[in-house]
């Protein structure tokens, strides 16, 4: 299998607020930097789609190494809270739903067939790919990188 790093970070300008994601995909000594800005987002939704960005340009199954700031993402990768939730119907623990399950579902789907070790890095403490990519997002969340979209799963209760 192919050794992958995926390198990611979300922002969002108030929360909700205009938001974008950065994602560094490294293979071998190439790189593929994917960014995008959306109107109305969280932060949240920013550091999963990042990560969802980055597996669904793989083309193949992959060995991958998904490095994140968000302890929400990792913690819910690593610590069996989406296989949790799942079980109990997209539920919390206090019964209520799960917030960003379109993006959950979208990242188990987006994942399906790789080997993923999801690593949680301490963000603005000089990363250099952690740099990059808050960079790249927050570019995108100030429409430096194309227009904003509509995040089409974003519902203000979020």
């Amino acid at each position: 299998m192919k050794q992958v790093c995926i390198y990611t970070d979300g922002s969002s300008r108030g929360n909700p607020g205009p938001g974008g994601y950065g994602t560094v995909v490294t293979y071998g000594g190439h790189s593929r930097e994917l960014a995008q800005g959306f109107v109305t987002t969280t932060n949240n939704r920013m550091e999963i789609l990042a990560s969802i960005a980055g597996l669904e340009i793989l083309r193949e199954p992959c060995q991958v190494t998904v490095y994140s700031d968000s302890r929400y993402l990792v913690d819910a990768q690593t610590k069996g809270w989406v296989e949790g939730w799942k079980k109990k119907g997209w539920k919390k623990s206090d019964k209520k739903p799960v917030k960003n399950i379109d993006l959950w579902k979208r990242l188990e789907a987006a994942a399906e067939g790789h080997r993923i070790d999801w690593q949680w890095v301490k963000g603005h403490a000089g990363h250099e790919m952690n740099e990059r990519c808050d960079e790249l997002a927050t570019e995108a969340a100030d429409g430096l990188r194309g227009k904003l979209i509509e995040d089409d799963g974003f519902t203000p209760s979020e």
